[in-house]
């Protein structure tokens, strides 16, 4: 899956280029996906926090959430990349590596499971070789793996065939007109950003990083544990997203449906924990990539 690196310039050209154009509801809005990479840099270890700062392009200031928007702008040049945003099951609540990851073509393994799995294998090679003989674009690899950790979490990324996770369910979002995927990847985002921190992303993020260690603490432990221990639980984090998707993206939703504060003020909880999830496993992820030697063992204590 590996790409040709681009150069600085051209990667700021083509965030430029991206943020001009109109936005299409295929993943954790912009702001999602800066948000939970705030959240996964707080959590960082040492070794980590080196290592992300040496393989992130200079244009992102030091700072991983300011590329974690990456791999969006980036689809119209790498086409084959964007299956790698989801997965799709046959409309049932439950997902199943084998029969839902490929991509339009049968391939396996191109879904937004396999790409987690594929990206995360490839940054265990850093510091193997020097970078001008790296077999992998290492610095791609980990915002790729950094944008859909994000994705794998947003529950429409793990939803139903049929109307491609929401995208051709029609609704209206209080007065305005959008689709079902872009409610859950940008509207409760923006209107929970509105009502509860003055529109102002850092104090969003503030208050979910509370949470992790107040309201949420308690949870912290479960959202670490899975049967793979080596770096990445996103077989895990899939069936957890399609249950998500029926039990509240989905539920009593039918084409043309008003959505108000019945569905807002059910749903927007779930979202901010989604977002605090993904961040706390991103840099649980990072942090067993970059600290080998104590892999195996090392939890992440939110503090």
């Amino acid at each position: 899956m590996a790409a040709p690196r681009p150069q600085p310039l051209l990667l700021l050209l083509v965030s430029l280029l991206a943020a001009s154009a109109p936005r299409r509801a295929d993943a954790w809005g912009k702001e999602g996906h800066i948000m939970v990479c705030k959240i996964a840099e707080k959590y960082l270890s040492e070794e980590a926090a080196a290592a992300v700062q040496d393989l992130l392009p200079e244009l992102a200031g030091g700072e991983l959430s300011t590329m974690c928007p990456w791999a969006d702008t980036m689809r119209f040049r790498y086409h084959w990349a964007s299956p790698l945003h989801y997965a799709n099951t046959p409309n049932v609540c439950n997902f199943n590596f084998s029969r839902d990851c490929h991509n339009s073509r049968g391939e396996q393994g191109m879904c937004v499971v396999g790409a987690i799995n594929n990206y995360t294998d490839q940054l265990y090679t850093y510091g193997d070789s020097p970078k001008s003989s790296c077999k992998y674009n290492l610095t791609e690899s980990l915002m790729f793996l950094a944008h859909f950790v994000g994705d794998v979490h947003q529950p429409l990324h793990v939803g139903y065939e049929e109307d491609e996770g929401g995208n051709t369910i029609m609704v209206h979002w209080y007065r305005r007109k959008a689709n079902l995927h872009h409610v859950w990847d940008v509207s409760i985002i923006d209107t929970v950003m509105k009502d509860f921190y003055n529109k102002s992303m850092d104090t969003m993020v503030d208050a979910l990083q509370t949470n992790l260690t107040e309201g949420w603490s308690d949870d912290v432990g479960h959202w670490e544990n899975c049967a793979n221990k080596k770096a990445t639980c996103a077989n895990d984090y899939a069936i957890e997203s399609i249950n998500l998707s029926c039990n509240y993206a989905y539920k009593d939703v039918v084409q043309n449906i008003t959505l108000g504060d019945d569905y807002y003020f059910t749903r927007y909880p779930v979202v901010e924990k989604r977002l605090a999830q993904a961040g706390v496993r991103l840099a649980l992820i990072l942090n067993r990539i970059f600290d080998k030697k104590k892999a195996d063992t090392m939890p992440l204590y939110i503090q």
